[in-house]
Order: C-alpha cells, then sequence, then structure tokens
C-alpha cells in the first residue's frame, strides 16, 4: 500500500517538476478536462478499476499505465521487505526506489534525468549501499566498482558525442551500482542485454527502407537490469565460473 500511494505522488512529480507548477501544493484535475478530482478518484490502483477505467468527471478513458506503476512499485517494497527485513537500511532503500522510479519515469516522458532526483538517488543509494555492505572495505570495492561503471558510460557519450547515450546515464548509473553493491557488474551486463532486445524489437517493427532514427531512454534498462540482479542476487561471473 505505502509503495502505490508513494507512486501515485511520484506521478504527479513528474508532471509538474520544471514545468513552474508545485507538486506539493494545488488539487490535481483531469487530464481530459481539467475538472478538480475527488479524493476517491485518486486511490491508487482501485480507483482505476472502480471507475471501469474511466474519468468519473467526463468519462474520458484513463491510460492503464499510472495503476501498474503503482503496483510495481508496491511490489517492489513488499521484495525489498522480504530482502532485508525491519533494518536500518530498509526506508533508506524505499527512498532509493522511489527516487528511482522518478527518473525512470521522467526519462520516458522527456528523455531526460533531472540533477535533483539524480542528486538524491544517489545520496540515497550511497547511504543504503554503506549500511547493506557491512563493512568499509566492502563498500569501498562498490564504490570502485560504481566509478569504474560510470566512467564507462561518459567516455562513450564523448566518444559518440553524445549521439549513443547521455552524460546523465554515468552518474544514474553510478547511484544503480551502488544501490545493489557486489551484484553491480551482472546488473550492468542484464542492462545492456535487455536493451540490445529491445531496440532490435524496436528496429524490427519499422516500416522498410526507414531510415529515420530512433532514440531510446536507457535509464529504465539501466534500472530493470540492476534490480532484478539485486533481487534475484545472480552473480554472472560467479556462475560463468562455475560452469567452466
Amino acid at each position: 500500500m505505502l509503495g502505490a500511494i508513494i507512486a501515485s505522488f511520484i506521478g504527479v512529480v513528474v508532471a509538474r517538476l520544471n514545468t513552474g507548477q508545485s507538486f506539493l501544493l494545488g488539487r490535481s484535475r483531469c487530464d481530459a478536462c481539467a475538472a478538480t478530482l475527488s479524493s476517491r478518484d485518486l486511490v491508487p490502483i482501485i480507483a482505476y478499476f472502480v471507475s471501469n477505467g474511466r474519468a468519473r468527471c467526463c468519462g474520458a478513458r484513463l491510460s492503464l499505465f499510472a495503476p501498474l506503476i503503482e503496483l510495481l512499485l508496491g511490489m517492489l517494497f513488499v521484495l525489498t521487505y522480504l530482502t532485508i527485513g525491519v533494518t536500518n537500511a530498509l526506508p533508506l532503500m524505499l527512498i532509493a526506489l522511489s527516487t528511482l522510479l522518478a527518473l525512470v519515469l521522467y526519462d520516458l516522458a522527456h528523455q531526460i534525468l533531472p540533477t535533483l532526483l539524480l542528486v538524491m538517488f544517489i545520496s540515497a543509494s550511497a547511504f543504503t549501499g554503506f549500511i547493506l555492505a557491512g563493512s568499509v572495505d566492502v563498500f569501498v570495492d562498490s564504490l570502485f566498482v560504481a566509478l569504474l561503471l560510470a566512467f564507462l558510460l561518459a567516455c562513450i557519450h564523448f566518444v559518440s558525442r553524445g549521439r549513443a547515450m547521455g552524460f546523465a546515464d554515468a552518474p544514474f548509473v553510478f547511484g544503480c551500482a551502488l544501490l545493489v553493491g557486489p551484484v553491480a557488474l551482472t546488473g550492468f551486463v542484464f542492462s545492456f542485454w535487455i536493451g540490445a532486445i529491445i531496440g532490435v524489437a524496436i528496429l524490427a517493427r519499422r516500416p522498410a527502407g526507414s531510415r529515420i532514427g530512433v532514440e531510446v531512454p536507457f535509464a529504465p534498462f539501466l534500472a530493470t537490469g540492476f534490480l532484478l540482479a539485486y533481487f534475484t542476487q545472480w552473480n554472472l561471473f560467479t556462475l560463468i565460473a562455475g560452469s567452466l
């Protein structure tokens, strides 16, 4: 429930950030007719299905995207609780996941990662990673890997002159690596595999003979890859070594 509620608020933040509107003040309005929404219209997940996927004020069709995002963060909160339990790292991890979701949604909408959200995410990830590491030596190792991955993405950005990857992906992957710690390298590899599969699928759906470029935000792939590695605790390199 907490994850779904926070995801609903994150949707407001993403919609209003850098628009001059406050995401702390002001009532929510219908995107179709601008009518002020009541509290029962804003209940995460439930409100969508109670209204049969339509706005009560004007009958406009509502997107399923919002309830799916609310369900996603709710599930991530549950997985986090099952993984680390009620510890000092739990609230920090939930904050990191919430800001991670905000970054992914903003990147999907605008293909840019806001500095404010990046700073919040890296800070929460660093504190979370430090607590979960259990020792300074382990955290230093994670910090070194995070810096290495960030440097690699920064090099890709500069070598390609920004065509292959945005510069903000470097600090983003730095925060992701700090958050997942020992499985950061596996998460990084998973990210590129997922990105490659989806990229090929997008190219395959383009009309024959089309030469128009396709820009795809990379933050969602990075987030998916690192979280997959963290919650499964799959270490790709250990698995490879064990099969040799």
